[in-house]
């Protein structure tokens, strides 16, 4: 007679409880979410998948064997289908597998004590080797998920035709001081040293530290770059304050503190950049026009300009710090002069001001989607000497550059230029990277003149602010598309062995524009292509919107519901419902009284940070971000009450903004899980290297890690390089090295150019989102590398550090 099957011990039993309502819980929910996602058309895997998990952990409870094989017949299912989705790609392929795959561990740990296999010995120890390769394999995962991802592997990108274009780049023609954003006008940030090499840059240090004092806290951010002039390094804090430090050393030579009225600028206090004039060395910004008044005769001593958040151009004796004399009223111009009422907090200039010869360029920031009676986005020229008007471009009053008359004031609601401008002294251009007429996400009441010029590049003529050329990015923008960063001067390879001189605009949209700059027409091909126009009622939307296809597209192609992600299948299956939920008809789905994915992000792709450029190999560097938001309009009766129930106090680009003056308003957020996970694939930011010559993508990997953030808002700790949103700007050298700090986690790191691979990084005390400042001190001969951490926008830690790096002695 045959024995009886072993019953399962105790603990065995135990065991497979455990594991039993592990599984089960997740078939359940998996089930649950899979008929939601069915009956709003998405993928039919989860709902019958979690049926069988279901079952598979009501059997495991019971202590039964079928439970084990049903498991195991979902794992083997899984397996196909997520290569089908996912194909090779490591992390969606994690986000789908990694889960199951520990669950399955556990299950082949459960199967020898099940009825039905406890007294098999080839099943205990296929089992135990099944669960020896799954843990095996999970480690591997892992370790796998601290590599960078690579969306393009040097060499491995598209092949273009060779470009015999001659670069006739010399460094030795380019040793100019960092004299304003950007380093030089042509706002490349590129720094012509090459003592810090691939080769050596491992050995760098920290040359000094100073500490400002001045903390960003409450909507304020460091993103300054500091200038460097001679032996004298110059940087900015949040509130406007003015240091001057001695470049090898860090000690402090002056201070300025303008005691800016933190009551008028409630938040987004931020100083991104000074202006320098050295009346020795700057001409005229271009010859005057016939008739025109002559250029005053110019100070003695070189000047430091800055702007602050309560509305003011302030001008600073550049050896003291003290106020310029003969400018303005006491060194000051009042910016609110001729705006008309500003609430506190509604403009802020705060890219700082452009040197353009000897006219000082202001434009401003205006608080997004608050109302049509917002201030002007006027940009004026002031003369760098006297601080008098020299000339507005008011898109309200066309030909008119003069002040506005008594009782009167600039066109309210216009577009604004919050991006730091680009001078062009050879043409006598001033380069205008514009923004949106106010509110952004709803355009029925703008005008002609405003729509024309939005989000646009705008080129003035330098001396009296005369419209010389306008190149649009976006028509009729309501997704908030203005553009972010500065135009970038170059000359560009033509592909026929010579050059052209450009203008380089990137955009939120990941979009890449490469215009003439004498005459605003494309150099690399743009196309009108058609999009959606089924907007709001007493909207006007544009049936088609330009595309620059003879450029790469730095941002995730369009979202489908396969592109969904999460650490694992329950909040991937979070985001996919979230996804099916929300409308999106691709790029430039209309704003909606239902939720909508404005696609890309109207936070950007690309931002203020800008791009730089390798003149040497000429290759453009540009750091983007990849994140999915929803917004919704919202009618007007429902805006305030969402307004007091959201608790807000005061007046903010977050949140539920008024729109007022427009029928609606509007709420904005994230699309996360519930683990506040984004909901898109990473990487959530990239480094992109593209060659000028052959107009491809060199090199394109993941930026950042999430070290010091992490699911639910816990700090992992690891450093895994998923790619995070960032912010400030890249600083090529020419030696081949990439200098980045502007990730959500403490690093300063170097790249190789050729590449991409990341060569050196330093920790920071605090994270930092501005462009590093690279010089070589004309007293030592020492190059350094000087960044400003202040704190990220994403991670609580805030610091006041201004901190150089530099080889050895």
């Amino acid at each position: 007679m045959a024995n009886p099957p072993a019953s399962p011990s105790r603990f065995a039993r135990i065991y497979a409880a455990i594991v039993g309502i592990l599984v089960a819980l997740t078939g359940a929910y998996l089930a649950h979410g899979g008929w939601q996602l069915l009956q709003l058309g998405g993928s039919l895997y989860y709902l019958p998948v979690g049926v069988l998990m279901l079952i598979s952990g009501l059997l495991l409870l019971r202590a039964d064997a079928r439970g084990a094989w049903v498991y195991g017949f979902v794992f083997l299912v899984t397996i196909p289908w997520a290569v089908w989705e996912a194909g090779l790609n490591f992390w969606p392929l994690a986000a789908r597998l990694g889960l199951l795959a520990l669950l399955a561990m556990l299950v082949a740990l459960a199967l020898p004590g099940l009825r039905g296999a406890s007294s098999t010995d080839g099943i205990r120890l296929g089992a135990r080797a099944l669960a020896g390769v799954l843990l095996v394999g999970l480690l591997g995962a892992f370790a796998y998920a601290f590599q960078p991802i690579w969306m393009v592997k040097p060499g491995k990108g598209e092949q273009a035709a060779a470009d015999t274009t001659p670069n006739a780049y010399k460094a030795s023609e380019d040793r100019a001081d960092w004299t304003g954003y950007g380093r030089t006008p042509d706002g490349t940030q590129f720094a012509p040293f090459d003592q810090i090499t691939p080769e050596n840059v491992s050995k760098l240090q920290v040359a000094w530290t100073f500490r400002t004092g001045d903390f960003a806290y409450g909507g304020a951010e460091n993103q300054n770059t500091p200038l460097q002039i001679g032996n004298v390094v110059y940087a900015c804090t949040p509130t406007n304050q003015v240091f001057a430090l001695k470049a090898d050393t860090g000690e402090q030579i002056w201070k300025f503190d303008p005691k800016v009225n933190a009551g008028y600028s409630p938040s987004w206090q931020r100083c991104r950049s000074l202006a320098y004039f050295d009346p020795a060395k700057a001409p005229a910004a271009a010859p005057a026009a016939e008739g025109a008044e002559s250029a005053p005769a110019a100070p003695v001593s070189p000047r430091l300009y800055v702007t602050t958040a309560d509305m003011r151009l302030i001008a600073l004796d550049a050896a003291t710090g003290n106020f310029a004399e003969g400018f303005g009223e006491n060194g000051q111009v009042f910016l609110a002069d001729g705006m008309g009422q500003v609430i506190p907090g509604f403009y802020n200039p705060t890219s700082g001001p452009v040197l353009a010869g000897d006219r000082l360029i202001v434009g401003g920031w205006v608080m997004d989607n608050q109302s049509v009676d917002e201030p002007s986005g006027v940009v004026r020229a002031f003369d760098a000497v006297t601080g008098k008007l020299a000339w507005a471009w008011d898109v309200g009053r066309p030909g008119v550059h003069t002040a506005p008359a008594p009782g009167e004031h600039y066109t309210r609601g216009t577009p604004n230029t919050w991006a730091v401008p680009t001078y062009d002294a050879e043409l006598g251009q001033v380069y205008l990277p514009t923004g949106n007429g106010t509110p952004d996400m709803y355009g029925g009441h703008r005008t002609p003149e405003t729509d024309r010029v939005s989000s646009s590049i705008v080129a003035l003529d330098a001396r009296t602010g005369a419209e010389r050329w306008v190149f649009q990015t976006a028509h009729h923008d309501v997704w908030d598309y203005d553009l972010p960063s500065k135009p970038v001067m170059y000359d560009f390879p033509d592909g026929k062995g010579g050059r052209v001189p450009a203008i380089i605009q990137t955009t939120k949209r990941g979009e890449i524009f490469v215009v003439d700059r004498r005459n605003g027409k494309p150099v690399t091909e743009v196309v009108e292509k058609p999009v959606p126009t089924e907007g709001l009622p007493g909207e006007k939307l544009s049936p088609t919107q330009p595309y620059s296809v003879g450029m790469p597209q730095i941002r995730q192609g369009d979202l489908t519901e396969q592109g969904m992600w999460g650490i694992t299948p329950l909040d991937q299956l979070q985001c996919r419902i979230a996804f099916r939920q929300l409308e999106y008809t691709g790029d430039f789905t209309p704003p909606s009284l239902n939720w909508y994915i404005p696609h890309p992000s109207p936070f950007g792709t690309m931002n203020w940070g800008g791009v730089s450029i390798d003149k040497v190999n000429d290759t453009l560097i540009v750091n983007d971000m990849r994140i999915m938001m929803k917004g919704k309009i919202l009618p007007r009766e429902s805006v305030n009450e969402l307004t007091a129930k959201s608790g807000k106090t005061g007046p903010g680009v977050g949140g539920v903004v008024p729109m007022e003056g427009t029928p609606y308003g509007l709420v904005r957020a994230m699309v996360t899980s519930s683990l506040g996970v984004p909901c898109t694939n990473p990487p959530f930011g990239a480094l992109t290297a593209i060659d000028l010559k052959t107009r491809q993508i060199a090199w394109q990997r993941s930026l950042g890690t999430v070290k010091e953030l992490g699911p639910a808002g816990i700090r992992t700790g690891m450093p895994i390089p998923l790619g995070m949103p960032s912010l400030g700007g890249p600083v090529a050298t020419a030696s081949g090295l990439v200098f980045y700090t502007g990730t959500a986690d403490y690093y300063l790191r170097a790249f190789d150019v050729k590449t991409g691979e990341e060569v050196w990084k330093s920790p920071l005390p605090v994270g930092g989102q501005s462009t590093p400042l690279v010089f070589v001190s004309p007293d030592t001969g020492k190059q350094y590398v000087v960044v400003t951490a202040g704190g990220g926008r994403t991670a609580p830690a805030r610091g006041d550090y201004i901190m150089a790096f530099a080889l050895p002695d």
